[in-house]
């Protein structure tokens, strides 16, 4: 290796930050306000272990205010690059400065690693890797890129039908009989079940890099773990390399690019789950890869003695979000993802970390939450928020920005807890208006909420009419992990069973489940392979299941094709009916003497539910467009829920335009028997709903 200091003249200006490949050689620039001394390495191979130049970036040449900057005109593109970095040695202001420690580029755009998910020969366990070909290196690209015209979709939030999924787990079972599985491609070729299915928009969980082999470091069985999930950020800017087919010289960006294009392509909108409440660095003593060696104080909370990182995440560190520096960080990445990769939006991991001043206190208004709110770049696109963190802060309802979405836990657990006879007609009618108790304010509207049922965290809807309680001991956790309040219930046998009974009551439970997601106001959002009876064995934290636990298994399709199909025409009904996705609230009054926009029964005839003590309720939408904001009237639709054991008879409301009711669609094994006879009257089975319309 030959070492040199800068001789080199440097650009004129040190932005933007990163390498970026120009006309004569690359460019570099990256911030630090407290190093005292930089350097650039630069590598031929992914796997070199030593650089083949290094380059000392001087102070009074390649340094204006906190940015380090510097032109190397034999630079290219397929290189590898990675900084040293010196400075002051106080642990009281936070500082953590090591200059034999290589450091990762926050703004690297592609990163080398392991060529295949889960390799780590070489690597020794419980020995912190500070440089060599097992340190993650940046890769120097240049966009070539042919995008074919494509832009972002812009799917309305109303129309929209999200369907979340694990770029690895979607297609890594062999039953998935996919030519690339795990990978980018492999989501390629899913592209027709997707449509088949009715989905708008495809949120992935984590796909910035990160390390799935971060339990080599732990001790004992938990080394053998993998980091499933992804939720333990590397590099920001960067595609995971190992969903990619090739990925040494940053082929796994252009492989990202493919799977975006083809899903637009197919009318699929693509959308990231995207952490930046922590980093892959943990605490004090983890693994340094980047941000801590190159401004501590700075990116990271700090307790006050600077030895310690705040921790609100439970993961060892937390982004200090609101500082400027990182703000601007955070937008700068924002509008990479969607102007350079194309994505259709975000889904923010413990966003309400977003909301912490510099101290950790909770601010009324977030710079930073306001900035990604307003930023020109990102107006037309989705940004959903997990509303709380783990520090106990919950912000359903109140997540201190009207432009973001929030993922609705409260609706989660009330329509679980409902059809487990665990919660009121009063609470679940709520729910299913889009849950006004907690948007209906400040002009917002039912797409503020997210709505789920199940989630990559937690029970597969599947599990939750089959478990009572977690079964997680494959997490070598002593099944301490994971949520002990799971609102479930197992129908009679806790997990696996052949009484034909029990799975009856199971398939009708999970359709109810089902169409109440897709009959509710609000965005509704389904787990990838819900839709036919995914499970995963009772595991309600499955972050560190790379196996079958966690993989979709296709056979399921086959063996529970009823439920798919039940899931296809819920998905195809909400989107043929506009009065199922309205965005103005319910008023439930009349307007100029025609019907209200929504009236409830109760059953045997009652004008109203028992709200409190009943198990069933019905209501009637007006389909009409001054009800519904549509562009033509829509069908009137009479929803029934009968949560309790028995049958219920409801009777079928009268209509302006005298027009009959039609059923079409319902859970019980056989249609509701309608009796004509005077007011025409439903018979409603114990534990299911029924769905009818008229003109």
């Amino acid at each position: 290796m030959k070492k040199k200091e800068h001789v080199i003249p440097s650009a004129p200006v040190p932005v933007p930050y990163g390498a970026h490949v120009m006309e004569q050689g690359v460019h570099f620039s990256i911030f630090s306000r407290h190093a005292t001394r930089v350097w650039l390495l630069l590598f031929d191979h992914a796997e070199d272990e030593t650089p083949k130049e290094e380059f000392e970036l001087l102070p009074d040449r390649n340094r204006l205010g906190d940015l380090w900057h510097l032109h190397v005109p034999s630079a290219r593109a397929g290189q590898c690059y990675v900084y040293r970095m010196d400075g002051p040695r106080d642990g009281a202001a936070g500082h953590a400065f090591d200059p034999a420690q290589w450091l990762l580029d926050p703004y690297a755009l592609a990163v080398t690693g392991q060529k295949t998910w889960g390799a780590h020969e070489g690597i020794v366990p419980g020995q912190l890797i500070k440089n060599g070909r097992w340190f993650p290196k940046g890769v120097i690209l240049k966009d070539d890129f042919d995008w074919e015209g494509d832009r972002t979709l812009r799917v309305p939030l109303n129309q929209s039908v999200i369907y979340e999924a694990n770029v690895r787990g979607y297609t890594a079972h062999a039953s998935a009989d996919s030519a690339h599985p795990g990978t980018y491609r492999g989501l390629i070729g899913k592209i027709p079940y997707l449509k088949e299915l009715g989905v708008t928009t495809l949120e992935l969980l984590p796909t910035q890099e990160y390390n799935e082999m971060e339990f080599l470091w732990e001790n004992g069985t938990r080394r053998n773990l993998r980091n499933f999930w992804g939720y333990s950020t590397l590099a920001f800017f960067a595609p995971n390399g190992r969903f990619a087919c090739s990925n040494q010289r940053g082929e796994q960006v252009r492989e990202f690019k493919e799977m975006v294009l083809e899903m637009h392509k197919a009318g699929i909108e693509v959308i990231l789950d995207v952490v930046f409440n922590h980093t892959a660095e943990g605490g004090m003593a983890g693994q340094t890869f980047s941000f801590r060696g190159i401004d501590n104080s700075i990116y990271y909370m700090m307790e006050e003695d600077g030895q310690r990182y705040k921790n609100f995440t439970g993961c060892g560190n937390t982004v200090n979000g609101n500082h400027p520096v990182v703000r601007d960080f955070i937008l700068h990445c924002l509008r990479y993802w969607v102007l350079d990769l194309r994505v259709d939006g975000f889904r923010f991991d413990l966003a309400t970390i977003l909301a912490r001043g510099r101290n950790g206190d909770l601010l009324a208004n977030p710079p930073v939450i306001e900035q990604i709110a307003d930023d020109p770049v990102l107006r037309g696109v989705k940004i959903i928020a997990e509303a709380w963190d783990a520090a106990g802060a919950y912000q359903v309802g109140s997540f201190p920005n009207e432009r973001w979405s929030e993922w609705n836990g409260k609706f989660r657990d009330d329509v679980r807890d409902f059809w487990r006879g665990a919660s009121t007609p009063s609470t679940f009618a709520t729910r299913l208006c889009g849950s006004p108790d907690l948007y209906d304010r400040d002009g917002q509207s039912p797409i503020k909420s997210v709505n789920y049922v199940a989630s990559h965290d937690g029970f597969t809807i599947a599990d939750i009419v089959s478990y009572a309680e977690k079964h997680n001991l494959a997490n070598c956790e002593d099944n301490r992990d994971g949520d002990n309040h799971n609102h479930s219930d197992n129908g009679g046998k806790e997990g696996p069973t052949d009484d034909p009974v029990i799975l009856a009551r199971r398939l009708r439970r999970q359709k109810n489940l089902i169409a109440t997601l897709f009959l509710s106001q609000g965005v509704p959002m389904i787990l990838g392979g819900d839709e036919f009876g995914r499970t995963q064995q009772g595991n309600n934290n499955a972050y560190c299941q790379d196996n079958e636990i966690s993989w979709v298994d296709w056979s399921f399709l086959r063996k529970n094709r009823e439920l798919y199909e039940f899931t296809q025409r819920a998905i195809a009904f909400r989107q043929a009916h506009p009065a199922l996705s309205r965005t103005s609230f319910f008023k439930g009054k009349n307007h100029a003497g025609d019907w209200p926009d929504i009236r409830w029964y109760g059953p045997d005839g009652a004008p109203q539910p028992d709200w409190e003590k009943g198990v069933a309720l019905a209501c009637r939408i007006d389909g009409r467009s001054t009800h519904t904001g549509a562009a033509a009237d829509d069908d009137h639709l009479f929803l029934v829920f009968n949560a309790g054991p028995d049958p219920l008879e409801f009777e079928l409301p009268p209509n302006d335009s005298g027009a009959p009711w039609a059923y079409v669609l319902g859970t019980a094994e056989k249609e509701p028997a309608v009796r004509r006879a005077g007011r025409p009257v439903a018979t409603v089975a114990g534990q299911s709903l029924a769905v009818f319309v008229a003109r």
